[in-house]
Order: C-alpha cells, then structure tokens, then sequence
C-alpha cells in the first residue's frame, strides 16, 4: 500500500513539473509538488511556493520552512511524517498572492493528494488554503479552531511567515499547533467507534520557551 501510494504521489509530482495549465509556471524554476510521506496523518497546506522553494522544487525550505519546523518539533515531528503542500504548484511572480484561476488549475492536483494520503487532520497555513475549507472565515477570528467533518479534521493556521512579519501571532501559533495533537486523536478515536461525536478541541497553553532568537528577526521568503 505504501508503496502504491509513493508512486502515485510521484506521478502527480511529474505531471505537477510539466504543468502548463495556467501562466504561473512561465518563469520559474522548478514546480512544487509537495513532499512528505505518503501515510502521513498529518497533511499541512499553504499557498505558494516562494523563491527557495522554486529554487529547489520542494514546499517550506526558506526562512517560513525553518520556523515550520520549529513548530513541528515542538510537538514532537519531522517533517518526513507529515505531507506539506501548497494550493498552487508554482511561484507566483514576486510572491504576489495565487490568483482564483491558477489556484483552480491546481486544484485537481491537490485533490488528488488528498484522497491518495487520506490524511487525519488538514492543517490550512494562511487564508488561501483556509478558503478550501472554510470559504467564509476570518483567519483572525477561527485560527486553531477544528471543524471536523467526514472523518477528518481541518484546522485553519496562520501562515508561518505572517508569524514571522508580526511576531505578537507567534503565541497564538504555537497553541494552535499543540492543539493538533489533540486534535489527531480525537479523529483517531471516531474512525475507531471508540468516542462520542467530535466536538471541538480546546486549546493548549502555549510553550513557555521562545524559538531561536534568528525565527524574530527573519524576513519574508
């Protein structure tokens, strides 16, 4: 199963590379399929691919890849255990934000690694990928708030290099990525039958320790 899994993601990955469907890959470098493991309970979805990740056609490695690591590592994962897309495949030019258009062009792609990972929980980093699941919200206002519907969970997060332009968002952050976990096992429960409906989680306390002075002072892709 593994195995059949990693192959259709690369598949995907391919045809992602080739991609012509909407102007975002005039220019660029590489696309950017995503990465990750194919069993991963965990799926992480972002926007764009900024300039390092065109670079190296892989999602989150710039200055917001360092601080999602941080934050992954602060509940105890790599990020070879999780899935980390982006609702478009290539760099926007100047990282301006996707335009409807091209974020539709992508979307079969997106769709398609959703249902071949079949992931636990969605975590939506910043409001474009929120829009997929929460087409009303305010990231402000539902940021670490669960909605959990056929079988799965779906968090809205802010995007890390919003945490990183307005370090005030870094406590907020924090607690919604310990809620995760506990959100994770809620979800886990339900497709066992072994608990009531979900309802939503509660939030944790955030961490007390700071991350590395660097993550405060680092800017924008």
């Amino acid at each position: 199963m593994t195995d059949d899994r990693a192959a259709a993601l690369a598949a995907i990955a391919e045809q992602v590379r080739d991609c012509t469907l909407c102007r975002l890959y005039e220019g660029t470098t590489n696309g950017v399929p995503g990465a990750g493991s194919p069993q991963a309970e965990i799926m992480f979805i972002g926007e764009g691919p900024g300039f390092h990740e065109d670079k190296q056609g892989l999602p989150f490695v710039g200055r917001s890849g360092d601080y999602l690591n941080y934050l992954l590592d602060k509940i105890g994962l790599k990020r070879e255990q999780v899935f980390i897309a982006n609702v478009v495949k290539h760099r926007p030019p100047d990282n301006r934000d996707p335009l409807p258009d091209e974020i539709l062009a992508c979307k079969p792609y997106l769709d398609r690694q959703i249902e071949i990972i079949n992931p636990l929980v969605i975590a939506t980093l910043g409001r474009f990928s929120m829009a997929r699941y929460f087409p009303n919200g305010k990231i402000t206002q539902i940021h670490g708030q669960p909605k959990f519907q056929d079988s799965r969970a779906y968090i809205p997060l802010f995007h890390p290099a919003a945490v990183l332009r307005n370090p005030e968002l870094r406590r907020g952050m924090e607690a919604d990525f310990h809620r995760i976990i506990e959100v994770l096992a809620q979800v886990k429960q339900q497709r066992a039958g072994s608990s009531p409906p979900l309802a939503a989680a509660a939030a944790e306390p955030p961490p007390d320790d700071e991350p590395p002075a660097k993550l405060t002072q680092l800017k924008l892709f």
